[in-house]
């Protein structure tokens, strides 16, 4: 486990490939599990032994960790502190790696509190070559073969030092081979073998990262035991996932490769409002706007992008595993379930709050409550009912009214003064994914009460969060 609350540290993450060859002589259960039970060991014996290799990524440093914690360049020594390693690594803006390059000033940067190493193996040994010798063995046998994906995350404090760093790495590695043997034999079925991934879940409170490795091409649904394990170990609730791979840590200095930007409120200040407090969405979403996709919406398909952004959110929270859905796919599940006749699919039509809690229902089984508000002028007025369901629900909530629809991410309110303010996102947005261009023109930002048309009756989906693990 690697607590990450607001420390002054730095999380070190160790990547690399380890392979794992093992020969079975015989299909005898036991058997083969004693034999790679051996191969593991000689796998963790090998990363404590002096070819092991960690190299700082995008820098000139490389570790020799139990070789006397062995580092080049010679200007870092074992006694150097684990922050110090950041003015070696070079950013994408510079020319030249090493102190000079000006990075040491930058390192409080979120990007920057991560170190991103790589493991190696050295694979000759110092000393004169022997011979090889070829020898010729003709038996029956059965050859394992998978490449380990290790990924290994320690969490160092202000004063840890390359040494302690080290320490660390070298026992974190060991303990994640363990767990790999673990998951191994518990999901081997004959000589079929599963390749163990490691994953890295954020947990609540306290905010920690724990790595926990799964059989790689078992499915979510199969794996609920272990999850209710792993819920019964962190005592944790039963009624959200936590565990789900959709939930693992997504490190900061990692782009996300569908290009779609992530929770854009998080840049903002919230409003001042006198004895107010802040109520907020809770999790990941995407943010959906018009033009995306390569689907020209713009006019009428505002709706349309809200549900994506809240399926978004299911799915990014592990409660679903279904992608987001298409214009069509939407429209065609309107059909489905008799709201919408077949010429609906591929038209332009728009769609309204209670189209989306159809739609909700019938493609991820979530079901929604719909708040009618015969006028704008009464928005005003939910504030106690806006920050319940983000407080017990924590799901972004589409709003309708006349033609126009948004997604309401939070509110600011006062149980005194009944003040409130609305965090929304728009998708009438028709831009590129420009987080300061978004949040600087107000397509996600604070609106006040007069930010509804007064007149204008408005219906809210508020989708409902499964109880689920």
């Amino acid at each position: 486990m690697v607590f990450v609350p607001s420390f002054t540290g730095t999380i070190l993450r160790l990547r690399g490939q380890l392979e794992l060859r093992c020969h079975l002589d015989s299909t005898d259960v036991l058997r083969m599990h004693k034999a790679i039970s051996e191969t593991f060991e000689t796998l963790r014996s090998q990363v404590k032994s002096e070819s092991c290799v960690l190299a700082v990524c995008d820098s000139p440093v490389v570790i020799w960790p139990n070789k006397g914690i062995n580092v080049t360049p010679e200007d870092i020594t074992p006694d150097t502190l684990c922050e110090d390693l950041h003015q070696w690594i070079q950013s994408d803006e510079q020319e030249s790696f090493g102190k000079k390059s000006g990075k040491k000033k930058n390192k409080r940067s979120s990007a920057a509190s991560v170190i991103n190493l790589h493991l190696m193996m050295e694979v000759t040994n110092p000393g004169p070559l022997s011979a090889p010798i070829l020898s010729r063995t003709v038996q029956k046998s059965h050859f394992l073969s998978a490449t380990l994906p290790m990924d290994c995350v320690v969490c160092t404090s202000c004063d840890d030092t390359i040494k302690d760093a080290c320490k660390h790495l070298v026992e974190a590695l060991t303990h994640q081979l363990c767990e790999m043997e673990k998951v191994t034999l518990r999901h081997m079925k004959g000589t079929t073998l599963f390749v163990p991934e490691p994953l890295h879940f954020l947990l609540p409170e306290p905010k920690a990262l724990v790595t926990v490795v799964y059989p790689a091409g078992v499915a979510d649904g199969q794996l609920e035991t272990q999850r209710k394990e792993l819920h019964q170990k962190f005592e944790l609730a039963d009624d959200r996932p936590y565990f789900r791979r959709a939930n693992a840590y997504h490190f900061p200095s990692e782009p996300y490769k569908d290009g779609y930007l992530r929770n854009p409120h998080l840049v903002l200040t919230h409003p001042t409002v006198d004895d107010g407090k802040v109520y907020l969405v809770q999790g990941i979403y995407s943010y959906h706007h018009y033009m995306q996709d390569r689907m020209d919406d713009n006019g009428w398909g505002c709706a349309y992008r809200s549900l994506q952004t809240i399926c978004s959110w299911f799915q990014q929270q592990g409660f679903v595993e279904q992608p987001v859905p298409t214009h069509k796919e939407i429209q065609q599940a309107l059909v489905d379930v008799g709201d919408k006749q077949s010429s609906f699919v591929g038209s332009r039509q728009w769609i309204g709050s209670i189209e989306v809690q159809a739609v909700l229902n019938q493609l991820l089984g979530v079901t929604s409550k719909i708040m009618f508000v015969s006028q704008g002028s009464e928005l005003a007025s939910k504030g106690r009912e806006l920050a319940n369901h983000f407080l017990t629900e924590g799901t972004p909530i589409m709003i309708g009214g006349g033609v126009l629809a948004h997604t309401i991410l939070g509110v600011t309110w006062s149980e005194t003064t009944g003040q409130i303010r609305y965090l929304i996102l728009d998708p009438h947005y028709t831009g590129a994914e420009d987080l300061q261009v978004i949040t600087d023109k107000g397509w996600c930002g604070w609106k006040g009460p007069d930010f509804w048309d007064q007149t204008a009756y408005y219906n809210l989906c508020l989708p409902q969060r499964p109880k689920i693990i």
